[in-house]
């Protein structure tokens, strides 16, 4: 059939080469079945284009991440499109709506993917030698799709609750006039779709022959992939945004699922790294066996460039690091966060007095009046800048110039001891008890994250509010920067609690060469928990589907 659907006419990218590490994005026309059934690598490079919707956040905003609607972060350049997340701005005719967009593109490809392209024979091919394998892959694409296509609606869950669920290929005609299903409903189809493949789906890429992939198990989905989707969508069900009535079955069986990806990691002698910091820089978390052995999933971008280095690196920085935007600042909320001796703060925040980046040939000085203070345009305003997924060795001018990979880290081990503490915590109401049919408690799962970090593990006798609070800033720090903040606190209904007042720290040079630091607000910001747990529908689709759709409360 020719493609009608306004979602798929025009051209797909992306086409996967069996033999590599990466996700090779070429231009990729499609036509019809019988097109597809000609060659192996058109069916591949179709799938492959689903890939290329996935989320990342390498400054989706014109540099500024989502840390930055959080209290993460404040992005050091002044009228940014992120501030609508909190200024006032924010509406269904400024609805911030790139996801629903996204996912709803990738979701169509899918759908058409799995309703016209499986069950392909490739008759020409029979006598490759390669033949075997290539069918073994090409099978093995339905479940991808359908990894993805649940994922999709995870993304769509989250940020808007229930949703039109759309599970065929339809004209956009059609499409458009859908009515939202339940969140509900759509949890329940990502739980199903992921129970239905998890056993199908590969759950190794190097076992493919000679067309096996390295490094074997982050660059596309593998069955830990499904578990880990499964899992942590779990976790968001159970939660007081979709879970007012605190149903404990539902954190019973989140339990289940994130204790499953942890033993599923453990047979495959997948641990935590101990290089924290690798795990998000791409030329590391790419192919070092460290890394790959926490990582679960993560998307790759498809090519090597500098354009976080140079969006985040300091201003004011000498040598070929100069000209630095200053970015995503950390605030002084998250730096508060870290307990002494956290290896992770040096890690993920860079100070004044650090060296950094390697190009920068002068201690950094964020104090006022600094080489890297205010008031020099888009300087830190929080007295603080950001290591976490920089890459410290780029130059970004100059004649050695140079870029990097980059990796979004979408799944990894440390957030499903992290998820089961929670579901523990919530089934038990106790940091240090078990619940019944389980043995690890939430304060063993916690320590392992927490060890790794050059800590202690948590102290005894904390009371369940005193307990919940350390998780939450466990949390905080483990994840800081990789997208985790922003919904963390929206499920849990606490926006009042976290995002209204941010903090920095003021920086003053003394004559005698020391230093005051003084906390101070930097932001103050809008949160109106009424509606801003969830994204407004865009206005544009519900004028679309002719008032069929329904705005969410407060919109």
């Amino acid at each position: 059939m020719k493609l009608r659907n306004k979602f798929l006419s025009a051209l797909a990218v992306v086409a996967l080469t069996s033999c590599s590490d990466q996700m090779d994005y070429k231009e990729f026309s499609i036509y019809d079945t019988a097109y597809m059934q000609k060659k192996f690598e058109r069916a591949g490079g179709f799938l492959s284009t689903i890939y290329a919707d996935l989320d990342s956040d390498f400054g989706n905003y014109s540099g500024a991440m989502l840390s930055s609607a959080t209290d993460e972060s404040v992005y050091s350049h002044a009228g940014n499109a992120i501030e609508s997340f909190f200024n006032g701005a924010w509406s269904p005719t400024n609805a911030n709506s790139s996801i629903w967009t996204t996912c709803y593109h990738g979701i169509a490809y899918c759908n058409l993917f799995l309703d016209e392209f499986t069950g392909l024979k490739f008759e020409d091919y029979k006598l490759d030698k390669n033949f075997m394998a290539e069918m073994y892959q090409y099978n093995n694409y339905q479940w991808e799709a359908r990894f993805l296509r649940a994922y999709f609606y995870f993304l769509l869950v989250r940020q808007y609750g229930g949703v039109p669920l759309l599970t065929k290929n339809m004209e956009a005609n059609e499409a458009s006039v859908q009515p939202r299903a339940t969140a509900d409903e759509i949890y329940a189809f990502i739980d199903s779709e992921c129970a239905a493949i998890k056993d199908s789906i590969t759950k190794d890429y190097g076992d493919l022959g000679n067309l096996a992939m390295t490094p074997a198990n982050n660059g596309r989905a593998n069955n830990l992939a499904v578990l880990a989707l499964r899992a942590r969508a779990a976790l968001y069900h159970a939660s007081p945004l979709f879970n007012p009535n605190n149903d404990k079955e539902l954190w019973r069986k989140a339990a289940e699922l994130n204790k499953a990806v942890i033993d599923s990691c453990q047979a495959r002698k997948m641990k935590l790294s101990t290089d924290y910091r690798g795990l998000f820089i791409g030329n590391t978390s790419w192919s070092d066996a460290n890394a790959v052995g926490e990582i679960i999933f993560g998307r790759r971008m498809p090519t090597e460039n500098r354009n976080f280095e140079t969006y985040n690196f300091p201003v004011g920085i000498s040598g070929a690091g100069a000209g630095g935007g200053g970015g995503n600042c950390p605030s002084q909320n998250l730096v508060e966060a870290y307990e002494d001796g956290d290896k992770r703060f040096g890690q993920t925040i860079a100070c004044n007095g650090d060296s950094w980046p390697n190009a920068n040939t002068t201690p950094l000085e964020t104090f006022e009046g600094g080489l890297n203070g205010l008031p020099k345009a888009y300087a830190t305003p929080t007295g603080y800048y950001l290591k976490k997924y920089v890459t410290e060795s780029v130059q970004i001018a100059g004649n050695g110039a140079n870029t990097c990979k980059h990796v979004w880290v979408t799944f990894r081990l440390a957030e499903f001891y992290l998820n089961y503490a929670e579901c523990m915590l919530n089934l038990t109401g106790s940091g240090y008890e078990a619940a019944s049919g389980f043995t690890m408690t939430p304060k063993y799962a916690i320590d392992q994250v927490r060890r790794r970090a050059g800590l202690a593990g948590i102290e005894e006798g904390l009371s369940a509010s005193e307990f919940k609070d350390k998780y939450e800033k466990e949390r905080f720090v483990e994840f800081a920067f990789e997208g985790h903040r922003f919904f963390d606190v929206r499920r849990w209904k606490e926006g009042d609690k976290y995002f209204k007042t941010i903090y920095g720290l003021k920086i003053t040079k003394n004559a005698d060469g020391t230093f005051t630091e003084t906390k101070t607000v930097v932001q103050n910001r809008q949160w109106d928990e009424s509606k801003m747990n969830l994204f407004p529908i865009p206005q544009s689709e519900i004028l679309k589907s002719g008032h069929v759709l329904e705005q969410n409360p407060g919109w």
